[in-house]
């Protein structure tokens, strides 16, 4: 059991790091191509911008603050 739950969590930790890097580079192909590089493209950093947007100061500072304790508890975990 305790086998399949580390399975599961590195599945699901490549997972979102393959997002993550396809959300990067949908990003990058916006900033060489800008409007013309199609509509699913300009969505996605139409929606990024509005995400960006609308974080506030301190819904930014929350997220570091977590982001801070993943990092510091993330070693303990291996």
């Amino acid at each position: 059991m305790l086998n399949f739950l580390e399975n599961s969590k590195r599945y699901l930790r490549e997972f979102v790091e393959i997002g993550f890097m396809l959300l990067l580079a949908i990003i990058l192909v916006y900033l060489m191509l800008g409007q013309a590089s199609g509509s699913f493209v300009t969505g996605v950093a139409d929606n990024v911008a509005k995400f960006v947007t609308m974080v506030t100061a301190p819904g930014l500072i929350g997220i570091a603050i977590i982001v801070a304790l993943v990092y510091l508890i993330a070693p303990r975990w291996r």
